[in-house]
């Protein structure tokens, strides 16, 4: 009697431990928005140097404030009344060294449209110390006040091209004149990688995907009613792979397609369309209409690949390691993914007999999700902000 209580305490704890972590992930979700990016560009010939550097109107705002009359527009005029704070700020977050620090004369400011929305466009030209060697890159714009943020660098340093995500781990850098194929691999790989973990909507999307895996439907009830466990981890696992493969297959075909820009599509309607791709994945738990979770993972992974490919688009690929770029990248999501199966379906094996689980996280789990798929959809594809407070 007493290992059963201890046995059913354990139970329970791992349950709740599950559950936990899975509302966080829902938490992290619902508080997503659309990733703050912004677009660095550098050109290092010799001792000259070039930079144009694309930031957000939104994230100049969130930082420093242009809408000096409030009425949620930032119009050209509020843009240049804070020019001088903004050169200011932006040149505060970023310096570059070849044989020491060097020095930047700004241009005049500019403002561009990106998929996103406008960006104001910093250009500078200056001079470093000497005119060979590694060039080192410290960034650091946003990360005090956002931990997402990212800036997407285009380097051309003495004609090698060279290019990376900047984040708060990556932040300092250094680039040598010459690079291989290895490291241009391993660069992409850990991007890859990191864009499916800070992906909130392709997580959600996968989750949504996988939470059936472990469960059989005695009927097609609403509201997960009519579902036991499987019997054996090969059969879930059996279904997990299922779904991985083919979700893999489809986003492998459409981000090659799109990072080799034979394929465009806007922003928008691709963000839009992997919203309502977490909302269908989540309502077939909820009142089933496709038998096959697989056939909605290639269906929906052919947008995803869209989604990934965005900012293969934006750093461009490297002419000189083209495929070892791309095939790196892939693999890097493809990694990133395996790992959130990894920890995902052990625990839900554990506990698919559960009513916590039956009901708890996959009826609760996926109306959550909806809802907070529901609000990005409305957000996307009407350009509104329900998160007002973020």
């Amino acid at each position: 009697m007493s290992r059963g209580f201890w046995g059913q305490g354990v139970t329970r704890a791992v349950a709740m431990a599950w559950l936990v972590m899975w509302l966080m992930v829902w938490a992290g979700a619902a508080l997503a928005h659309k990733s703050s990016d912004s677009y660095l560009t550098v050109q290092a010939q010799g001792d000259q140097v070039k930079v144009q550097w694309d930031i957000a109107l939104r994230d100049i705002q969130f930082a420093i404030g242009l809408d000096a009359n409030g009425d949620d527009q930032i119009t050209w005029g509020e843009l240049q009344q804070k020019e001088r704070e903004l050169q200011a700020w932006a040149s505060s977050r970023l310096s570059l060294q070849r044989g020491g620090a060097c020095t930047f004369t700004p241009k005049a400011l500019q403002v561009d449209e990106h998929t996103d929305g406008s960006y104001a466009v910093l250009a500078w030209a200056g001079r470093c110390p000497r005119d060979a060697g590694p060039l080192s890159l410290q960034y650091s714009l946003l990360f005090d006040l956002d931990a997402q943020h990212r800036g997407l660098l285009k380097l051309d340093l003495d004609g090698v091209t060279h290019s990376a995500v900047l984040g708060p781990q990556s932040g300092v850098m250094q680039f040598a004149e010459a690079t291989t194929a290895g490291a241009q691999f391993v660069q992409y790989l850990w991007q890859g990688v990191w864009h499916i973990w800070i992906g909130f909507d392709h997580i959600l999307f996968l989750l949504a995907l996988l939470l059936p895996a472990v469960l059989l439907r005695r009927g097609w009830g609403r509201g997960g009613g009519g579902v036991r466990g499987v019997s054996r981890f090969k059969d879930a696992s059996l279904s997990v792979l299922a779904v991985v493969t083919a979700f893999t297959l489809a986003h492998s075909i459409t981000l090659s397609l799109a990072a080799l820009e034979i394929i465009s599509l806007p922003s928008r309607l691709v963000e839009s369309a992997i919203a309502a791709s977490v909302v269908f994945a989540a309502a077939n738990n909820l009142v089933p209409m496709v038998q096959g979770r697989w056939l909605m993972a290639f269906f929906f992974g052919l947008i995803h690949g869209f989604g990934f490919a965005s900012v293969l688009t934006e750093l461009g690929l490297p002419t000189g390691a083209l495929v070892v770029s791309l095939v790196g990248f892939n693999l890097g999501v493809e990694l990133g993914q395996l790992a959130i199966v990894a920890v995902f379906l052990p625990l839900a094996f554990v506990l698919r007999h559960t009513r916590l689980y039956q009901r708890g996280v996959l009826v609760g789990g996926s109306w959550v999700a909806l809802l907070v798929a529901l609000a990005w959809f409305v957000e996307r594809a009407f350009d509104l902000s329900l998160f007002w407070w973020i």
